[in-house]
């Protein structure tokens, strides 16, 4: 966080448009891709927050994460969408959200606006909420479902 911090103000100071995203991003898929590529066309940087392997199984169970924390870091940092990658431990990523206050905050569509934990706080900072399209047909479940048939 302190490093994110120290690179939050750069970006500031050069004007530049900060857009947050998060999720678990167990096994990247095209509706990932889609999401982030998105989510990065509203601004110049895009940070993704990603839910650490704790938050994950008290969200999804036991059974999940598929790859750990450090892998599924690794790989949305190589994207060329993603300027940042920070890993949470919470169930949400409010706090993180607030120490940020992204320029604008995106969460997959199938969310409604009441549902998007920070966006509240990011509005009243003068910021926006964007929800973004979701790939029908395509999730990690599915995904998880399919392997084991």
């Amino acid at each position: 966080m302190e490093e994110l911090q120290r690179e939050l103000k750069r970006w500031r100071l050069k004007n530049k448009k900060i857009v947050f995203t998060n999720g678990v991003f167990d096994i990247l898929h095209e509706g990932h891709i889609a999401s982030l590529s998105e989510a990065a066309s509203y601004g110049d940087v895009l940070i993704v927050g990603v839910n650490s392997d704790a938050s994950v199984k008290r969200l999804k169970g036991d059974s999940r994460p598929v790859n750990p924390e450090a892998a599924r870091a690794l790989l949305l940092a190589s994207l060329v969408m993603t300027d940042a990658v920070i890993v949470f431990d919470t169930d949400t990523p409010y706090e993180l959200i607030t120490a940020i206050l992204p320029d604008v905050l995106v969460k997959g569509g199938d969310y409604t606006l009441e549902q998007i934990v920070g966006a509240k706080e990011v509005m009243a900072a003068g910021g926006e909420v964007k929800r973004a399209q979701i790939v029908e047909g395509i999730s990690t479940t599915g995904i998880i479902e399919k392997m084991r048939k």
